[in-house]
């Protein structure tokens, strides 16, 4: 499409096989999250980073340190071609099928159910604290199980967001004690 002059955060995306192009109802719901809980100076992590385009928005927003981590080779090459398209190519690329250890002050997930699941307790303890866990891909039918599985893991709902039958859920981590 052509390019808007009135855009705060022009991004061009090629997605070839991967997913995220901000259309889709669960990245359109990332982006406002991010735009409410700047990532502006943080150390940030895109957990299954697809075409790259949240970490790409991260840089934009002005976030520290990025990492993007993906599992495919099909989106490991598309983010990287990505994160050169839109002169981003300080954004850590990594491939792995695990979320990583560190401390990070965003987390940004945008997957599905059983992934976040399988990897809510390395998110949980890699959220520094007043950090913010941002996740989406998940359907409304999943909003229970989800905030079952984070409260195992001393995460708290911070804001939650449904559009089309898909939800966005900004979790912190609660203070000991």
């Amino acid at each position: 499409h052509p390019k808007d002059p009135n855009v705060k955060y022009d991004i061009c995306i090629t997605p070839k096989m991967s997913f995220g192009t901000g259309h889709h109802a669960t990245t359109s719901m990332m982006v406002e999250a991010m735009a409410e809980y700047s990532p502006e100076g943080k150390k940030v992590i895109d957990f299954g980073t697809g075409t790259g385009v949240l970490a790409i928005l991260a840089r934009k927003m002005g976030a520290g340190e990025i990492i993007a981590i993906d599992h495919d080779d099909w989106s490991i090459e598309n983010a990287a071609e990505n994160f050169e398209k839109n002169n981003c190519t300080s954004i850590q690329l990594q491939k792995l099928d695990h979320f990583p250890g560190g401390k990070y002050d965003m987390i940004l997930a945008n997957i599905n159910l059983n992934v976040i699941a399988g990897n809510m307790q390395a998110m949980a303890a890699a959220i520094e604290e007043e950090g913010i866990l941002l996740v989406s891909g998940l359907l409304k039918d999943d909003l229970a199980d989800i905030l079952e599985i984070s409260g195992k893991f001393g995460l708290a709902l911070k804001t939650r967001v449904e559009k089309n039958n898909w939800l966005c859920i900004a979790f912190k981590k609660e203070r000991a004690g």
